[in-house]
């Protein structure tokens, strides 16, 4: 087999990326381990900010960014002298769905937590919309009763025993691979 660029660049082990665990961000940095032909684990953080800490001190280890997360301009701008997107690609992400605790009616809900990435469909239902890390963090927050329906993945919503009241589907994604540049 023929090493791929990134392969060539750096021997990459351990993706690190946006928790917790059923985020597209894992699901993403985990196909891009087996398209990459490497052995390796995906670790999670509750912002991509604090896993880019961690790329910066673990050996053989990238950041996996999704392009609509809020402050990746951040990232890429204020890590310019040590960091560099060395890969990207499009994945579709698992569906996206308004969901809320099962019983519950669409008038009944009055908070919706959302990631800020989909807070615009949260807005389709409340008015109130309560800002989380991730869209698996907005399945929690439904599940634990800190808001009354949420916009997440149909992944997270199964695993947090959450109705679906409306399914928007998949999105085809875009995610990049930041790396540290050798000195």
């Amino acid at each position: 087999m023929i090493p791929t660029k990134v392969q060539e660049e750096q021997a990459v082990m351990i993706v690190h990326t946006l928790g917790p665990k059923g985020t597209n961000c894992e699901k993403a940095g985990r196909l891009w381990l087996k398209n990459q032909g490497l052995r390796g684990e995906v670790r999670l953080y509750e912002t991509l900010e604090e896993a880019l800490l961690h790329v910066k001190i673990t050996e053989n280890s990238v950041l996996l960014g999704c392009a609509v997360y809020p402050f990746l301009h951040n990232i890429v701008f204020e890590n310019l002298l040590d960091l560099k997107i060395i890969d990207s690609f499009v994945m579709p992400t698992y569906s996206m769905v308004f969901a809320a605790k099962p019983n519950t009616s669409e008038t009944e809900i009055k908070t919706v937590a959302s990631h800020p990435a989909p807070a615009h469909l949260a807005k389709l239902f409340s008015d109130h919309v309560q800002l989380v890390t991730s869209n698996a963090q907005a399945a929690l927050a439904c599940a634990s009763n800190a808001a009354d329906g949420c916009i997440t993945t149909i992944k997270a919503a199964d695993e947090n025993n959450l109705q679906i009241i409306k399914d928007f589907g998949e999105v085809p994604m875009c995610f990049t691979i930041h790396g540290l540049k050798k000195i």
